[in-house]
């Protein structure tokens, strides 16, 4: 069997082309010539550019394939390409499947987007304000009608944020380089509590292959693949530093002041969450390595890599890792800190909300006691 991966040297893409390879597909990928990547075993290696039917004609001609995975390019342009040219095609894309409004958008309802953005609450984009993700949704619809029609069997599958190796602008980056770089404090944002759900490379390239392997089962459905189970952004940062066995002073602060941290927290304040139960009842996804360890595989991978890939890394992010600023920015936030924790609240002791009488019939009742914040009465235990 013929397969064609157009990428293939990116962050999946490796993994994806091996295990073709393990499943005795023979492999081409289509790929822009800007990386390259090594493979288990032979592997044609075409170079075009994937985002130009001129281009994908002129490098691919005529050929069939059994199987076409699109990693790279324009959906839209490939999908109607290879009608007539492949009987699979199994297409990645965006993590919200064409639409990421706004935590605000009203089509939320009143309280807004919710924690774990699902098959049944996700929202098409607003057709005035969301330019790229309207064009993503109108490639997903041209592939699902492709498949309706009977073109070709069609699969979609929407990655979330990809870490791990080769990565392009690896946020991680941001707290490696800081403590390369012999730095002792790092601001995070609102207690570091935001989740940021991402995918590990080796991971998420699994969802496509148990596509591969159940080809009925995903015949004309999409997924979204993310990693499980979820941590904070705090706690991934807590793992890099220990990986690298470094003491990092995190300091807090209110997203809009945190402003080094932006890139990092991508972009927003907001939980980044999608449910993705889907493809693992459907097609039996779940992840080959766990989440800790892939975490840790790629903090080793990003200092082994970081004279190769570093320059290019901070490149790719927004980050400007400006000491100068952020010490300044952490010295005036300190003395506005401790002024503000001078101003003293008169309270009330702290009660429990039910009752725990002494004596029968005996009524809810506040402690006479002052305590401490967090220490409760020995009354209660």
């Amino acid at each position: 069997m013929d397969a064609l991966v157009l990428g293939g040297t990116g962050p999946t893409g490796p993994y994806i082309v091996n295990g073709l390879l393990e499943r005795g597909y023979e492999v081409t990928i289509m790929h822009g010539g800007f990386h390259e990547a090594e493979f288990a075993g032979p592997v044609e290696d075409l170079h075009g550019d994937v985002h130009f039917k001129e281009s994908l004609q002129e490098t691919l001609g005529n050929r069939t394939f059994d199987l076409v995975i699109f990693t790279y390019g324009r959906l839209l342009t490939t999908a109607e390409f290879m009608v007539g040219r492949t009987g699979h095609f199994i297409a990645v894309g965006s993590h919200y499947l064409g639409g990421r409004p706004g935590p605000r958008d009203p089509r939320w309802g009143p309280l807004g987007r919710p924690f774990l953005v699902t098959d049944d609450n996700r929202l098409p984009p607003d057709p005035p304000s969301s330019g790229l993700s309207n064009r993503i949704l109108d490639a997903l619809e041209r592939l699902m009608e492709l498949h309706r029609e009977g073109r070709y069997s069609a699969t979609y599958i929407g990655y979330p944020n990809i870490y791990g190796p080769r990565a392009p602008a690896p946020e991680d980056w941001c707290v490696v380089k800081r403590i390369l770089d012999g730095r002792r404090q790092l601001i995070v944002a609102d207690g570091g509590i935001k989740i940021h759900q991402q995918g590990y490379a080796e991971n998420v390239a699994e969802s496509i292959l148990v596509a591969v392997d159940k080809p009925r089962e995903s015949a004309g459905e999409t997924f979204v693949v993310a990693e499980q189970p979820l941590y904070t952004i705090r706690q991934c940062i807590e793992l890099i530093c220990k990986t690298m066995n470094w003491e990092m002073e995190l300091v807090d602060m209110p997203y809009p002041l945190a402003k080094s941290c932006h890139y990092l927290w991508h972009s927003g304040p907001a939980h980044d969450v999608c449910d993705d139960s889907k493809i693992r009842k459907v097609l039996g996804f779940k992840e080959i390595v766990p989440v800790g360890e892939a975490r840790i595989r790629t903090v080793k991978w990003l200092v082994e890599n970081r004279e190769k890939y570093s320059k290019e890394w901070e490149e790719q992010i927004d980050e400007t890792f400006d000491y100068e600023a952020e010490d300044e920015l952490i010295r005036r936030w300190k003395e506005t800190y401790h002024k503000l924790a001078e101003v003293e609240f008169h309270g009330k002791p702290a009660a429990h909300r039910y009752r725990h009488p002494r004596t029968a019939g005996e009524a809810w009742r506040r402690p006479e006691h002052t305590r401490r914040f967090g220490e409760r009465p020995l009354e209660y235990y």
